[in-house]
């Protein structure tokens, strides 16, 4: 089974499922380092060949840079050419006022020794803050990196569209937004979309399981009560709340079972597959924390939904509402029900 690829820059082409490694950051359970590298050589072997991370996954930079010098060594340069990783590059909120140009360039320098790389392929910057209005100049100091051959292209993670193209326009060539965007979250089509097509930039998908919840494990079920077993849960359950509620939700997951009948899967993967389809969208990220859900994810790249599949999603979806604002403007309301449960000074324990 081949898992397509995507061109985004010339001589720049990722596997439109990524392989997300926030699951394997530390505070998600004891992590097997050797199991781990295993099945990371396991995806890319089956076409999986692009991997997402950040400076603040602890530990996780560190897991991928091991598993490229391993898979080096045993499938030699060439095929190792063909491996992308992605990071981030997200300075802690509390630092924001005085983050210096030094500061940039060492978190960069930090994720070249983790990651056992002579140049970073993507590095996917973030801002917590827009009343600190520093992030033209702090991302100008990313891009200097880029011109000097340490950054190959460089990337957002959650900014709004109005701020991604005040960057753009800066100067700086953002390849790509990593967003939020799921069937239940809509967000990133009012604007971030149209803006991504006008300056030729793509959009990963994150969450676009929303926290597993978008899963067989939840058809059927009763609505669950607080607290949740987990922060990323509770945060999808928010969602979940503004689409509709749990009745609409057990009726858009009804759906996605029936469509997943049809083509011998589940409903993660028809869920994962569909925003695949949407407009700007070049990859997904599947969370993984082990290979026991390959096969699916490799489904999520090949499945092709029927005229008749989208027009049964749609029907569920037009009964729903898409949260409010832009990509990531309720998660930045510190006050809000989404921003309460963020963290947002994660470099110390990185």
């Amino acid at each position: 089974m081949s898992v397509p690829t995507r061109t985004l820059r010339p001589g720049y082409q990722i596997s439109r499922v990524i392989r997300g490694g926030w699951q394997l950051a530390g505070g998600h359970g004891p992590v097997d380092a050797a199991q781990q590298i295993e099945d990371m050589i396991a995806f890319a072997d089956a076409g999986i060949t692009t991997f997402d991370c950040a400076d603040i996954y602890t530990g996780v930079e560190e897991l991928i840079g091991a598993f490229r010098s391993k898979y080096a060594n045993r499938r030699g340069a060439e095929a190792l050419g063909r491996i992308k990783v992605h990071t981030k590059l997200v300075p802690d909120l509390e630092s924001l006022p005085a983050v210096t140009r030094n500061d940039i360039h060492g978190i960069v320098d930090t994720s070249l020794k983790r990651l056992r790389m002579d140049r970073l392929d993507l590095v996917q910057f973030h801002w917590w803050d827009y009343a600190v209005p520093r992030y033209v100049e702090a991302i100008g100091w990313l891009d200097e990196l880029r011109r000097d051959g340490k950054v190959w292209q460089i990337g957002g993670t959650n900014f709004d569209t109005a701020r991604t193209v005040e960057i753009i326009r800066s100067g700086v060539p953002l390849m790509s937004m990593q967003v939020q965007y799921s069937l239940l979250d809509a967000r990133a089509e009012r604007q971030l979309v149209p803006a991504a097509l006008a300056h030729d930039m793509a959009i990963f998908c994150y969450g676009s399981v929303a926290g597993g919840f978008l899963g067989d494990r939840w058809l059927g079920q009763p609505e669950p009560q607080h607290p949740l077993e987990n922060r990323s849960l509770t945060k999808y359950k928010l969602i979940i709340d503004d689409f509709g509620g749990w009745d609409l939700f057990q009726a858009l997951l009804a759906t996605l079972r029936r469509v997943a009948d049809r083509h011998d899967t589940d409903i993660a993967t028809v869920a994962s597959a569909a925003m695949l389809d949407r407009p700007a969208v070049a990859a997904v990220i599947v969370g993984a924390r082990n290979r026991s859900h390959l096969e699916q994810n490799l489904k999520v790249a090949s499945m092709v939904l029927t005229p008749a599949d989208k027009a049964e999603i749609a029907a569920d979806l037009a009964q729903g509402t898409t949260p409010e604002g832009d990509t990531f403007a309720l998660e930045r309301d510190r006050h809000g029900r989404h921003g309460t449960i963020m963290k947002y000074n994660l470099n110390k324990a990185s």
